[in-house]
């Protein structure tokens, strides 16, 4: 498979996913209204049509099949109208070839066989078509659609029409797969309601056209006047149109009527086309009304390698920097010109970390559809509440809690919200509700995932805990937090039951797994009768970070800048000593843990009196500790690295580390994770 094809392959898969979320809200919102507006029928209509033609395009016969079936009903609808009652059965059966389409996309991206026998999907849409037409047999309904939809100017000039026009397109030299690249044209001149016809035909289906669009031009015919300028405005924007000429014709087979001819007449064997005062504009040519290209379509992989570069170009600018030979010679000019360099970095790194940051709405919205089906699948009327949809967060991160997000919400839905009977009795209201919400705070993105249902039963918990030998010691001596560890736990469930979405032992651990893959942590509180709240707190990116660099006996640590509260000195005097030889500190008016970082991580060092060494308060969560270290040698731009693969056995980031950073004298320093230190301790 060649890179040109990729390139197409890329582009198909990205719009045709798009679409089909798209969709997935306009269905959604028909349900909601109860009601197929003209708006909404147009919308849906536009898609498969598109979704139709690209996949004829790509050649892939099921997508193509079964969306074409899909736009032929809609075409019905759009010219018939539906009656309300059939829309929940509407509804239910598109969202059906939808999940269709989306397996047969996800067999394209595995490189698997499409589906080949049809005829039972295409019996079922021609099936409810007939139904709702009423009349005749589906087939009639679907040949009588089909044919009134094709109501486009015929190639061959209607013997009645004084004046038609055309447009000549010709394409880039050597671009390939001229055909698809005119059957895209095509595509964007339907969707702008335009009558016309073109030549060569049938480009979606036959690559021969190529060459003859290739050598002899790719034509569209118009016969309406008012609709040439803008055809010419869907063909200015068009992708690889190297020129195009608009042409005034009249036909010739007609003896009826003739216009003029003009001293510039030259003929077009091929088209039968008298050529009058042509009128031609190259590609790109200046104009008021059309800026091309102001988005453009990256593949993520290109951003990862941008970022790699800029990460390595942060650790080279320090490590000129701190080169010791040049910090001898003491040059003003040297020192000015590296702060300068500094600041041109940091707005390079700014750029690029921008560049991969997408807005959460993408994943707020998949959740729609898991509360409309989970919802009639269960006999629960549950509402989606969605805020902070505009919060963005890098495209790897969104990646890695989609899942977890999905697995908290279809929670919520099979064992969080209360059968309808369930919250009437408890004075509920009888819709239940689940919100999901983000905001930034700054360093880190906060989304959480809330429910009005039933809560955990902390009783519960700790007996399941306790049977399962896993409590380390007096039931009575666990607080609510330390229970809710419990759920995120492998293999631990509350549920009595296994059902189609939970109770076989997977979920919570998987979601806590995944959440600090992306560097995140997990907060979960509940209350009985109430409801649940689970907070997700990641980082905005997982390249470069803000970072402490402390100093433990002969190690270096970094530590992120977003878990430092505050740092300072104290003498043995206002160390507090526990019954059990622990240490803690009282910090306007509250208490907190002290963990000595040279215990933790068996570091020998020669700083061990409180007095000599320096406390960092740090959080996670709403967890706080007070680090001790020997010393602090300032802030760093860092660029976080993954810990090589042959130490993953050790469970390094349970042990509070989450990755290394090369500095920019050459040395390793571990960075570490405050939430999954706190945990371990």
């Amino acid at each position: 498979m060649d890179n040109n094809f990729d390139s197409v392959l890329d582009m198909y898969l990205f719009e045709a996913n798009s679409l089909l979320e798209q969709l997935d809200d306009i269905l959604l919102r028909a349900e909601n209204q109860q009601a197929f507006d003209k708006e909404c029928v147009d919308e849906i209509f536009r898609i498969m049509h598109t979704i139709k033609g690209s996949s004829a395009m790509m050649q892939y016969n099921s997508i193509m099949t079964i969306s074409h079936k899909i736009e032929d009903l809609f075409f019905f609808i759009r010219e018939n109208g539906i009656d309300h009652k059939f829309n929940e059965e509407l509804v239910n059966l598109v969202f059906k070839f939808t999940d269709f389409i989306k397996g047969e996309i996800s067999k394209i991206e595995e490189g698997k066989e499409l589906e080949e026998n049809l005829e039972e999907f295409e019996a079922e849409i021609q099936g409810f078509l007939q139904i709702i037409s009423n009349r005749g047999s589906a087939q009639e309904e679907a040949a009588a659609a089909l044919s009134t939809q094709g109501k486009e100017v015929s190639a061959v000039a209607d013997e009645e029409t004084e004046k038609k026009y055309a447009i000549k397109i010709i394409f880039d030299d050597d671009i390939g797969m001229e055909n698809l690249r005119a059957f895209m044209i095509v595509n964007q001149l339907k969707e702008s309601g335009i009558e016309f016809s073109y030549k060569p035909e049938n480009v979606e289906t036959l690559s021969e056209t190529s060459q003859d669009i290739a050598k002899d031009g790719f034509y569209v015919f118009i016969s309406d006047s008012d609709s040439v300028d803008p055809a010419v405005g869907v063909v200015r924007e068009a992708l690889n149109v190297k020129n195009y000429t608009v042409l005034e014709y009249t036909d010739q087979p007609s003896e009826k009527k003739q216009t003029q001819e003009k001293t510039s007449d030259e003929t077009d064997k091929n088209n039968q086309i008298k050529v009058a005062a042509p009128v031609k504009a190259e590609k790109g040519e200046p104009s008021s009304k059309h800026s091309k290209q102001n988005l453009i379509t990256v593949n993520l992989s290109k951003l990862d390698k941008l970022v790699n570069i800029v990460g390595e170009l942060v650790i080279a600018e320090s490590m000129v920097a701190a080169d010791s030979e040049i910090k001898k010679l003491n040059l003003d000019s040297f020192t000015k010109s590296t702060r300068q360099m500094r600041k041109l970095t940091d707005e390079l790194q700014d750029i690029v970390m921008s560049l991969r940051m997408v807005p959460v709405s993408g994943i707020f919205q998949k959740m729609k559809r898991i509360v409309r089906d989970m919802g009639k699948e269960l006999g629960k009327d549950v509402e989606l509440v969605l805020s902070g949809e505009e919060t963005e967060i890098d495209k790897t991160i969104v990646d890695g809690i989609s899942d977890p997000i999905m697995h908290l919400v279809r929670n919520a839905m099979d064992h969080g919200i209360e059968s309808e009977e369930d919250r009437i009795n408890k004075g509920k209201n009888k819709k239940g509700t689940i919100m999901l919400s983000a905001s930034n705070t700054g360093g880190e993105i906060h989304i959480t995932v809330e429910d009005d249902g039933r809560g955990f039963n902390l009783k519960k918990i700790l007996s399941k805990a306790k049977s399962k030998e896993m409590l380390t010691k007096p039931e009575s001596e666990y607080t609510p937090k330390e229970i809710f560890q419990f759920l995120m736990l492998p293999g631990f469930s509350t549920n009595d039951t296994v059902t189609e979405y939970s109770g076989r032992g997977v979920g919570m651990d998987v979601v806590k797994s995944n959440v600090e893959k992306v560097g995140g942590t997990v907060v979960l509180d509940s209350k009985e009768d109430v409801g649940t709240v689970i907070t997700f707190k990641i980082p905005l990116t997982l390249t470069i970070v803000s970072g402490m660099q402390i100093v433990v006996g002969g190690s270096e640590f970094i530590i992120p800048i977003k878990n430092i509260q505050q740092s300072f000195r104290t003498v043995e005097d206002d160390i507090i000593h526990n019954t059990d030889g622990g240490e803690m500190i009282l910090i306007r008016e509250k208490c907190y843990p002290v963990a000595r970082l040279n215990e933790i991580f068996n570091i020998p060092t020669e700083i061990t009196k409180v007095d000599d060494g320096i406390l960092i308060l740090v959080e996670s969560g709403d967890s706080s500790i007070c680090l001790f270290v020997d010393s602090i040698i300032g802030e760093q731009q860092v660029v976080v690295k993954p810990m090589p693969p042959m130490l993953t056995k050790y469970s390094l980031k349970e042990a509070g580390i989450s990755g290394c950073s090369i500095l920019g004298d050459g040395s390793i320093n571990l960075i570490l994770d405050i939430g999954n230190l706190i945990e371990s301790m």
